[in-house]
């Protein structure tokens, strides 16, 4: 029987992965060229955050956009984002986000470069694996120099281009 998985806090756990990734990315774009490298590394993240979307609606057992806002709390937990909700709805959840102390451990790591890749790249693909139909749209982050992040959750059915009056595509 294997063991439950012991649950730290996300900014934990992506300290200690920064910490190992780190290095390797590094050494890596060293041997082989940093575009190769970065380019593995994206792939390899987006794998895991879609992987984990799909998880987190297993745990949940709903794919609504309503049962995904109730993993911000996770996102949140020990102070590691500051949110302000501007709208929460069946079919919207924005938000922004005024601090986040992923992006101050990356550049306390000197990993900012790196951190965009590691942390803001997975929200798409959490989104995605979670619910195909849950769209982000995110124009600026705090990792990139901006004064917030816009976190702009949309659901839209994939078949939302059928006719409304017929039901059927165009």
């Amino acid at each position: 029987m294997a063991e439950p998985k012991p649950s730290l806090p996300l900014l934990q756990r992506r300290e200690i992965e920064a910490e190992i990734v780190g290095p390797l990315v590094r050494a890596f774009a060293e041997a082989f060229g940093p575009e190769p490298t970065l380019d593995v590394l994206r792939g390899v993240i987006v794998d895991l955050a879609h992987s984990s979307g799909a998880d987190l609606a297993r745990t949940l057992g709903e794919r609504t956009l309503e049962a995904f806002a109730t993993s911000l709390d996770r996102w949140r937990e020990g102070g590691a984002l500051e949110i302000d909700v501007l709208e929460q709805s069946p079919d919207r959840l924005s938000f922004n986000v005024v601090r986040c102390r992923y992006a101050e451990m990356y550049r306390r790591l000197g990993l900012e470069d790196l951190g965009s890749t590691l942390s803001c790249q997975r929200d798409f693909a959490l989104a995605e694996g979670f619910n195909p139909d849950i769209h982000l749209e995110r124009t600026q982050t705090l990792m990139q120099g901006a004064p917030f992040c816009d976190f702009r959750f949309r659901r839209q059915p994939i078949d939302a281009e059928a006719d409304p009056v017929e039901g059927t595509r165009p």
